[in-house]
């Protein structure tokens, strides 16, 4: 792909990228189940449906409703968690479990974005504790994710700020309106249908193994689709790239065990309706 150098008299731009199967092959929230198992926070049952989940959720993700319910539930389980205990938790493993996923021409088109003068900005459904550390390792220039309530270091149950859907299209506009930039000139990239909002809030939309429903709506509306195949070790494949560590990585922590246990959820439900 060809990425043309900003002119610096121009308006500034950017490049959006959802995280999930858009830059790391996997989900990032539920990579964390066995860590999180053997950690005591949730249980051997629950590794075993976060493990389907993870298949569900490659083989096509989940819609608005289901989402939702993800939302409710991953608010009543992870209610009373001990804050450090999940930090410490993904301070361990962020690094052995998300650096060997992101796609190779993912971290190819951010290079790209930044050599043509775009920001980079990652903006994920996922816990902020577990994409600002991802966003950091990738060299992204700012992180919009989800943020969880915390009150007397435990988990209050509540979501402070839920990065879904319109959401996601609101925060970039907000986040736009701030940096200065033009979003009829800027790019934006998801894999799923229920970012929509965040690709028609830019000038160039594109749909990145997409679901099912974002490949008709890429089709109707002439939106490119681009195939990432290729995961790779980042540190392998950019070996100067700093990678965080310590104090950088604690900061992950219930955003990532929320989503894991709202996609447990999910695939309990899917279960049960089959």
């Amino acid at each position: 792909m060809l990425v043309l150098v900003e002119n610096h008299l121009s308006p500034r731009t950017a490049a959006f990228f959802d995280l999930d199967k858009t830059v790391i092959a996997k989900s990032s929230t539920l990579a964390f189940s066995r860590p999180f198992y053997q950690g005591g926070l949730i249980n051997r049952r629950a590794v075993l449906r976060t493990a389907y989940a993870q298949f569900v959720y490659l083989l096509g993700g989940a819609d608005h409703d289901q989402m939702e319910g993800m939302r409710k539930y991953l608010s009543d389980l992870c209610r009373g968690w001990n804050v450090q205990q999940v930090r410490e938790i993904v301070a361990e493993t962020l690094h052995d479990l998300i650096d060997p996923i992101i796609y190779d021409e993912a971290a190819s088109l951010i290079e790209e974005h930044h050599l043509a003068g775009r920001d980079v900005v990652i903006v994920s459904a996922s816990g902020a504790e577990v994409v600002e550390p991802i966003g950091e390792m990738l060299g992204a220039d700012h992180v919009v994710a989800t943020r969880m309530t915390v009150e007397d270091g435990r988990y209050t149950g509540s979501i402070d700020h839920y990065v879904y859907g319109p959401a996601k299209a609101e925060a970039v506009a907000r986040l736009a309106e701030s940096e200065g930039y033009d979003l009829e000139r800027s790019f934006a990239y998801s894999d799923s249908v229920t970012d929509i909002p965040m690709l028609e809030a830019v000038g160039h939309p594109y749909a990145v193994n997409p679901d099912r429903g974002l490949r008709r709506e890429a089709v109707a509306r002439e939106w490119p689709v681009l195939t990432f195949s290729r995961p790779v070790r980042l540190h392998q494949r950019v070996p100067s790239l700093a990678i965080p560590t310590g104090p950088a990585l604690a900061l992950a922590a219930v955003g990532a065990a929320a989503a894991t246990a709202g996609l447990v959820w999910y695939a309990t439900r899917r279960r049960r309706t089959a």
